[in-house]
């Protein structure tokens, strides 16, 4: 026999498709934002590689939302009730260092002066390090349902230890994945000297998987035991 679904299924249901048009519009928005940076501090449009990082963006989007569960994407879309507030000013400084103001640093250095510091084809593989960074995320995102952008216990979803995947080899390869695909912008754009800033946010992503690991231990059954099986939390054979 049919009928219909239990009232709070639907309710969530119902949560989950307002959730993923607005997250899709909210990567409209950030992708705008980001090219106003680049174009903007730049002075002009016929920056190449500005282009080149931007098309790599919408690729990294659309297989996001391709390859992530609907419901992971409207966990991800705005906090949830217990997130760590001290975490999420943590991420937020680290994401200005670590993608916004080194776009708008490669902008002035590279934009405006027009003399990269580093040769087309360091700065093509660096686009492709960009990208393969975030697919790896993206990987990681998919085996975990869990993958918050919020350090929390996620009680109410049955929040367990996650094993398989990139988790086999990394404590925390969403980290890992977008600390080396933003690294590698400034490299891509060419610009030395937005290096800098992002050193600053990837100091800060490791200070953040260091946090999240330790809360981890205390507060998520099993976490121990697999920290004991898997050694490194972001760089195999180093940390």
């Amino acid at each position: 026999m049919g009928g219909r679904p239990p009232r709070r299924v639907r309710r969530r249901g119902s949560r989950i498709h307002r959730i993923v048009p607005r997250a899709i519009a909210l990567s409209v928005v950030m992708w705008l934002a980001q090219a106003a940076l680049l174009f903007g501090s730049a002075g002009r449009f016929d920056w190449p590689m500005a282009w080149a990082l931007l098309c790599a963006i919408v690729v990294v989007a659309v297989c996001g939302f391709a390859a992530l569960d609907p419901e992971l994407i409207a966990e991800r879309s705005k906090p949830t009730p217990g997130f760590d507030r001290s975490d999420a000013v943590l991420a937020s400084i680290s994401g200005l260092a670590l993608i916004f103001i080194p776009l708008q640093v490669a902008g002035i250095d590279v934009g405006r002066l027009q003399v990269p510091h580093f040769p087309i084809e360091v700065r093509i593989a660096a686009l492709g390090i960009f990208l393969l960074g975030n697919l790896f995320s993206i990987w990681a995102a998919h085996c975990n349902r869990f993958f918050s952008d919020f350090v929390r216990i996620q009680h109410e979803r049955g929040h367990h230890v996650v094993s398989n995947g990139p988790y086999a080899h990394l404590r925390h390869p969403g980290y890992a994945g977008g600390i080396a695909a933003y690294l590698a912008v400034p490299v891509a754009l060419g610009s030395a000297w937005a290096l800098l800033p992002a050193l600053v946010g990837a100091a800060l992503l490791v200070a953040r998987a260091a946090r999240e690991d330790r809360m981890l231990h205390a507060k998520l059954a099993g976490y121990c035991a697999y920290a004991a099986r898997v050694r490194y939390r972001l760089l195999p054979g180093v940390w």
